[in-house]
């Protein structure tokens, strides 16, 4: 079963999507607006029940972001042994993860165009998995970790290169440009370990396989992300946490193969789908 957000008639809907289009399930939760609400209200699991017996409402339709108000998207970086050893600074795999936030302005949809702007032109690729919390927590143990997991989906975090570099400890202003990324086409029920433990990711630009790696290679699993970040902070249902990219992005090669108008990536897991997005310049 798939769910996504998506726009049809000039509305925004929620629902699942099949072979033959979507459907719209919004009328089956009037207590929640979006997606995210129901995920947010612990109602996830409830979706599949709500399409038995309904047909498709939509053949016609724009995806948006899969959750666009979602409230906390943080991010892992730097977190497959090759993608440490790019940076060439001689540091050998770090105790502790790399995080960041992003908020949703910076994201858009499937199929929608990632957005260079004027003022830099590094925009740069990177494939990841996603996951959503469906179950509140606080310092969560690795072995717990999957049970607060509701459901998966793909990320291309796209980033403008030189402003990360802006300041000395941060990558905020690189990360945060207005649809600069993508997440979705939808969120896939996180039913069974080897989703993540077995998944492989790849990101493909303009068909040429640029990242390829699987996640049980990652520096820190995502049972450890749980585990750490939820030390810190509670855990809520709705939260997106975006797991790490591998090696390959645009900005290691020699030169950078940075990202520009007409040009089509797509992140893609089996057993989830694939994240396609074409790239325009930003209309002014």
């Amino acid at each position: 079963m798939r769910f996504a957000t998506y726009t049809a008639n000039g509305k925004t809907h929620f629902g699942a999507i099949t072979d033959e289009g979507a459907i719209a399930l919004n009328n089956e939760f009037p207590d929640h607006n979006s997606l995210y609400e129901v995920v947010a209200a612990g109602a996830f699991d409830q979706l599949a029940a709500a399409v038995e017996g309904k047909s498709v409402t939509h053949t016609d339709f724009t995806y948006e972001m899969v959750m666009p108000d979602v409230r906390r998207i943080l991010c892992v970086g730097v977190n497959f042994p090759d993608r440490n050893a790019e940076y060439k600074d001689g540091s050998a795999q770090p105790k502790y993860m790399s995080l960041f936030p992003r908020f949703a302005s910076g994201f858009t949809g499937h199929d929608c165009p990632l957005i260079r702007p004027p003022e830099n032109h590094t925009l740069d690729y990177e494939g990841e998995v996603a996951i959503v919390i469906g179950k509140a927590g606080r310092r969560i143990s690795q072995d717990d970790a999957y049970d607060h997991i509701a459901a998966l989906t793909l990320c291309n975090e796209g980033t403008i290169r030189d402003w990360v570099r802006h300041a000395k400890f941060n990558v905020t202003q690189g990360k945060n440009w207005d649809n600069s990324g993508a997440i979705g086409p939808w969120l896939v029920p996180f039913c069974d370990a080897a989703q993540l433990d077995d998944a492989r990711i790849q990101t493909h630009v303009n068909g040429e396989l640029r990242q390829d790696d699987t996640l049980n290679r990652m520096m820190f699993p995502i049972r450890r992300e749980i585990e750490y970040i939820s030390t810190f902070m509670t855990l809520r249902p709705g939260d997106i946490i975006v797991t790490g990219t591998p090696t390959g992005a645009g900005a290691r090669f020699d030169p950078p193969k940075y990202l520009a108008p007409g040009d089509v990536v797509e992140v893609s897991v089996e057993g989830i789908g694939i994240l396609r997005n074409s790239i325009e310049d930003e209309l002014l």
